[in-house]
């Protein structure tokens, strides 16, 4: 039996809320209170379109790490596509022992409407609460949804990656194909669920909560390969693509002092590796 979308949405909107306003009162900061909420709709709106614009415009100003950062995201996904084909027989072969409740969250949860209905939820309850940290953390997630979600819109139609449900093959394409099939590469399920998953982990300094927000995160991409609706490879760079524009415009927000901001809360540093024996995603903490 399906899951109700509502359901799902409620569960999270509420892991989410709840983590964020422990962390909030522990913090006991008071220095917003004064200020009304049409002012900070105004901010914050000026703060979201300020971080889509910012994450667009990035690649204006890239230097020789960045675009090194580029060849190694690009590289490490092609080489990654060795690999597609055994992941996808392996995660086909133990689909059915896959938790059903897990499969249906992923679904839900990396689904647009569901998406931003959350985060909806999530700013809402910061802004009538004048929550700094929660409206902050809805800002960095909207800001860059919008980004990576028009990212793998055209990476999608422009690629026309076959899904691994078409039984074409790992390296089929068809550019700008009117077939859903043909819309594999990237994930959008794992654009949203990695860009949400990321965003909230970077507020809090405990280890363990990050990694447990990470997990939840991952549940998404995890189901979509159990679907069979996408390789491995779209599901690495789509969680890629999402690391590294939610750091941009978190830095953005940092830079412009938009928020108030802890330096404790800031000593992740995330990283492309890839060599002759390593290739991911590292975080150094």
């Amino acid at each position: 039996m399906k899951i109700p979308s509502l359901a799902i949405l409620t569960f999270f909107g509420v892991f989410c809320i709840n983590s964020c306003l422990a962390q909030h009162i522990a913090a006991k900061d008071t220095t917003v209170s004064s200020q009304t909420i049409w002012k900070f709709l105004k901010d914050d709106a000026t703060n979201a379109l300020g971080g889509v614009k910012h994450s667009i415009t990035q690649p204006l100003r890239w230097k020789g790490d960045d675009f090194r950062t580029l060849g190694i995201l690009f590289a490490g996904t092609a080489t990654l596509t060795f690999a597609d084909n055994s992941v996808r027989k392996f995660s086909q072969n133990n689909a059915a022992d896959f938790p059903k409740l897990l499969r249906d969250f992923g679904w839900y949860f990396g689904s647009p409407q569901n998406f931003y209905m959350t985060n909806a939820g999530l700013y809402g309850f910061g802004l009538v609460t004048k929550n700094e940290k929660i409206r902050k953390t809805s800002v960095l997630i909207f800001s860059s949804s919008v980004t990576t979600g028009l990212l793998q819109t055209i990476g999608k139609n422009a690629i026309g990656r076959a899904r691994p449900s078409t039984e074409q093959g790992y390296l089929t394409f068809s550019s700008f194909a009117n077939d859903a099939g043909f819309r594999s590469f990237p994930s959008g399920h794992t654009v949203l669920s990695v860009t949400m998953a990321h965003s909230i982990a970077k507020q809090f300094e405990n280890i363990w909560i990050k990694a447990g927000i990470y997990c939840v995160g991952a549940i998404a991409p995890i189901s979509r390969l159990i679907d069979d609706a996408h390789w491995l490879t779209d599901i690495a760079f789509s969680t890629a693509l999402s690391i590294i524009v939610v750091d941009s415009i978190d830095n953005y927000l940092f830079n412009k002092k938009a928020y108030e901001y802890s330096k404790k809360n800031r000593h992740i540093s995330w990283n492309l590796k890839f060599g002759a024996n390593q290739i991911g995603v590292v975080g150094s903490f």
